[in-house]
């Protein structure tokens, strides 16, 4: 697995992936970089280098959306719900019931907030953009201030976050 360090506006990044597509993209954790796993390879190439690239033209709003290869490793369930997670389009948001609807189970509210918070592709697998049905913003791996830093760049209106789909 080859992995890099991108330094965004959220913090440094840690992005990793391999010959299928990109695997994860860590924030980091007080403040520091994650570091890579055992054996990884530091190399921005192939899928890696592209993300580089399609992340820094995101974070300076010449982005909407990502054309990355991909290699999200999780259950059928998480990977339904990521599938879905990527149809959200930029600069808006939904709520953890109407994915949970999106994936044809409307009674898993949780079950969709555990799989949002398994993604290892965020940013790229927008996790960001579910938000409770209220309008509050929930829990986010890298931290809430990232998550409305996040969608303050895509335009969502900060603090008072639309959700469609109620």
């Amino acid at each position: 697995m080859n992995y890099c360090y991108f330094d965004s506006p959220v913090g440094p990044l840690l992005i990793a992936g391999d010959q299928e597509g990109v695997r994860c993209i860590c924030f980091p954790k007080s403040g520091k970089p994650v570091k890579p796993e055992r054996g990884w390879i530091e190399a921005q190439s192939g899928a890696v280098a592209e993300a580089v690239k399609q992340l820094r033209e995101y974070f300076a709003g010449r982005r909407t959306e990502f054309d990355l290869p991909l290699a999200p490793h999780g259950t059928k369930f998480q990977l339904a719900v990521w599938g879905e997670l990527q149809k959200i389009p930029y600069g808006q948001t939904i709520s953890y019931g109407e994915l949970a609807r999106r994936v044809g189970n409307p009674k898993a509210s949780r079950a969709v907030g555990t799989a949002n918070g398994a993604n290892q592709i965020p940013i790229v697998i927008p996790c960001h953009r579910v938000i409770a049905a209220g309008g509050k913003l929930g829990g986010f791996g890298g931290g809430l201030p990232v998550k409305e830093a996040l969608l303050a760049l895509e335009n969502a209106s900060a603090g008072n976050w639309s959700v469609a789909g109620r």
